[in-house]
């Protein structure tokens, strides 16, 4: 175990196998990984004004264990009327959701102009995400690679993976990054990995060593919270940590007990450039309408 002092904020010394040399002119050890600096202040993401600009960040969210395939086609009809980002669904119903995503994105606009997918057929009305190695983490690094390669067969081009959470806990970035490295191999390249690290369980340094880690292994975006765990879900100071780690290079997903629209700007203003909800309507009706 390291210290509190290591990992990609500071790395390592001696013979350490996680060893991080970040000073220019370090010697090339076998095995040795570089993580990229720190960035400067980097500027937090534009806050949403209208309902639309809102939607387009949002991840519509049903992973509830208990979620039928109505419940998944309700889901999926919802976020082509809202016009949100993505839906996030477990692996058993990803294919359900993908053939929901393309019949949509088919279907004429629904209400409002710009409501319920693009309309002529091109492109699915949102993406696809499938959860791995949820809610917990601790599967096998070679099952989580085995659930990625299956949802993106049934359709998913995103994928939410819970890392082995015990790692960032121990500061085993090494483990960490190989683990995240290997399910990025099992992803197309215009796949985007989001890599959630349960941030309720960690301080700040930890947050942001294991942010660096997930961008050395490849990630598109690290994410707060399963919203699953007894600890809690997405909070104003984790958002903040990662996003002093990586915000600029990373996408930042808050997740877990967002119910309502100040609390969904909050974490805008903080640097978070997606939303995992579940309640997507009632906070949308908070918004300002778009213009006509």
């Amino acid at each position: 175990m390291t210290t509190s002092a290591e990992g990609p904020d500071h790395p390592a010394s001696g013979n350490d196998p996680r060893q991080r040399p970040d000073a220019p002119g370090a010697p090339a050890t076998p095995g040795a990984r570089r993580y990229p600096p720190a960035p400067v202040s980097p500027p937090p993401p534009p806050v949403p004004t209208t309902r639309a600009e809102l939607a387009a960040l949002i991840d519509h969210t049903m992973l509830r264990p208990d979620a039928t395939s109505d419940d998944i086609l309700k889901t999926c009809s919802d976020a082509a009327k809202l016009g949100v980002a993505a839906v996030c669904v477990a692996p058993t119903h990803v294919y359900l959701a993908a053939a929901s995503a393309r019949l949509d994105g088919r279907m004429p606009p629904a209400g409002s102009p710009g409501a319920g997918g693009s309309g002529d057929g091109s492109r699915p009305a949102y993406a696809v995400a499938s959860v791995v190695g949820f809610p917990h983490g601790n599967h096998l690094t070679a099952v989580k690679v085995d659930e990625t390669q299956r949802a993106i067969a049934d359709g998913a081009t995103e994928i939410d993976m819970v890392i082995d959470i015990a790692n960032a806990v121990d500061e085993n970035w090494a483990a960490m990054e190989t683990e995240i490295h290997q399910v990025r191999l099992a992803m197309p390249a215009d796949a985007v990995l989001k890599v959630i690290l349960e941030t309720t369980l960690l301080p700040d340094a930890t947050i942001r060593s294991a942010c660096r880690a997930a961008l050395a292994g490849g990630a598109e975006f690290v994410k707060t919270s399963t919203g699953f765990h007894p600890g809690g879900g997405a909070s104003i100071r984790a958002v903040r940590a990662m996003h002093s780690a990586v915000g600029g290079r990373l996408g930042i997903k808050a997740s877990g007990g967002i119910r309502t629209a100040a609390q969904a700007l909050a974490f805008i203003q903080a640097g978070a450039t997606r939303l995992g909800l579940s309640g997507t309507a009632d906070v949308l009706a908070e918004m300002p309408r778009d213009p006509s």
